[in-house]
């Protein structure tokens, strides 16, 4: 207990799945979080679940009017902010043939660019006293998908992106590390909406279930540990790494 004690963390997406899940273990950890999504109404669910540790606030991540909103919002409501977890994420179904560009915008408006902003915010605001950035990617991010050209471009864009923020905050002394967290196979609502929007979606589920050697499904709490591990000073060495947490799919 109380590995994040005096941590402030801006959670993008944390009113479900892998965000909600961060939001619960870092409270559990002693950090204060604000809870940031789309979703106003599921925010303020989960913040009322943590308690007084958490607060929430509404968050478009491809709108960085947004974005300077809910940065406001954490430092009004805590007085500072040291970690920033970018979990907010959509999953398209699409090969180069199939997909449409309007597609291809939204997942890179979201995936990426919503990335890049909060990134470029949270390096502004922490690199005076320091700070930990993480950044959720896909093993899709470094194994493509044949099947998914705009998620795996737009995952393998956030891998390099952390590796570039790492070291440019390292090159100038700041103590504002970046890593990147690449789930496997993880039961979320993202993940099921997108099961049931393809024509077979037992028999897509089932080709899914093969991905993890260990032959389990993988929980939101899962990725959830491993981001409390980056946020706390037991990785403070740890910065431009990517964190793979899939069962072993990228050992094959």
């Amino acid at each position: 207990m109380g590995r994040c004690n005096d941590r402030i963390a801006l959670v993008t997406g944390g009113a479900s799945g892998i965000g909600a899940a961060a939001a619960r273990l870092l409270a559990a950890q002693g950090a204060r979080v604000m809870i940031a999504d789309r979703d106003a109404e599921k925010g303020v669910k989960v913040a009322r679940e943590i308690g007084a540790a958490a607060q929430s606030v509404r968050l478009d991540v491809a709108d960085a009017a947004s974005w300077e909103a809910a940065v406001a919002a954490t430092l009004e409501a805590f007085g500072g902010w040291t970690v920033l977890v970018n979990s907010a994420g959509i999953l398209r179904h699409g090969s180069i043939e199939s997909e449409s560009l309007e597609d291809w915008r939204q997942i890179m408006e979201i995936n990426v660019k919503g990335t890049w902003r909060g990134c470029k915010l949270a390096v502004a605001h922490m690199k005076e006293a320091g700070g930990s950035i993480v950044n959720l990617s896909s093993i899709a991010g470094i194994e493509a998908g044949s099947d998914l050209c705009a998620y795996s471009v737009s995952k393998g864009a956030v891998r390099l992106l952390t590796k570039s923020i790492a070291l440019y905050c390292a090159d100038r002394g700041w103590q504002v590390r970046c890593n990147s967290v690449h789930p496997g196979i993880i039961e979320t609502p993202m993940l099921h909406t997108y099961f049931a929007e393809q024509p077979d979606p037992e028999a897509e589920r089932a080709a899914w279930d093969q991905v993890m050697p260990l032959g389990i499904r993988g929980e939101p709490e899962d990725i959830g540990h491993m981001i409390v591990y980056l946020a706390s000073d037991e990785s403070r060495l740890v910065t431009g790494a990517e964190m793979v947490v899939d069962g072993g799919a990228m050992a094959r």
